[in-house]
């Protein structure tokens, strides 16, 4: 596909991965509406094409993502809000997988973008800083739901009501991210873990994200094989299953 132009954002595919930098400077590429509705439209034209098969997010250097701009929500507070919400949420709910590569800080929003991917690596310079209650605002967009979620309750009580901010590689001590790399290395080592999930059949990577996000809410073994049931009976009567089978088979007799 050829990659469009926008004003806050920058695309670039190579091997199936797209690289999709937020790229607004002047405001540290912090989320605004202009940026949300970009945000809908690069992700509708990478989910409708065949030459993508994962997304890495990351931001125009030296910020990830500096949270939300909220200056124009004014009287409409509720509407506003929801509309901003929207530049990450439509990012969890894409159908590729997405790689967040934290380069630098990721503040409030900026920090649910982050949260929002399905996998977040993060430069030992990175700065994960909810600092909502520095700015006298209330954490939103699901943000103490997804901190929970990852790190338990010390960690979403220790960032959100206490402010401590992590760097990158606190932030893998704490399981907010899946590796911590030098800042130099960030967005080779992210393509590069994108692309083994670029690399699977598309139908297949649907059906695991769909899978993934149903075991949240799964608390019991009997429960998670019946769900995986039906899934992996489907992917056994595919036809990528029968030629990668066979191909790994071509292998081993070589060795």
């Amino acid at each position: 596909m050829t990659s469009p132009t926008f004003k806050t954002l920058q695309l670039d595919i190579e091997d199936r991965v797209a690289v999709l930098t937020l790229d607004d400077a002047r405001r540290r590429n912090a989320i605004t509406l202009p940026m949300v509705e970009e945000i809908g439209v690069v992700f509708d034209q990478l989910e409708a094409s065949d030459e993508v098969g994962a997304v890495v997010v990351t931001g125009a250097a030296p910020a990830f993502c500096a949270g939300a701009d909220l200056s124009h929500l004014q009287g409409a507070a509720r509407e506003g809000l929801r509309r901003i919400y929207e530049g990450f949420l439509r990012v969890g709910r894409s159908t590729l997988p997405t790689v967040a590569a934290v380069n630098g800080a990721a503040v409030g929003a900026g920090m649910n973008l982050a949260l929002v991917c399905d996998l977040r690596l993060a430069a030992h310079g990175a700065k994960f800083d909810c600092r909502f209650l520095d700015l006298g605002l209330h954490p939103g967009g699901g943000h103490t739901w997804m901190l929970r979620q990852l790190g338990g309750s010390q960690l979403v009580t220790a960032m959100v009501l206490f402010g401590q901010a992590l760097d990158g590689r606190a932030a893998q001590d704490h399981g907010l991210v899946w590796e911590s790399v030098p800042d130099d290395e960030l967005l080779d080592r992210a393509k590069a873990v994108a692309a083994r999930a670029a690399s699977a059949p598309e139908p297949l990577v649907k059906q695991v994200k769909d899978t993934l996000r149903d075991m949240g809410s799964i608390h019991h073994h009997a429960d998670a094989v019946d769900r995986e049931l039906d899934p992996q009976v489907w992917s056994v009567e595919q036809p990528f299953f029968a030629e990668r089978l066979a191909a790994l088979k071509k292998k081993i007799h070589k060795q």
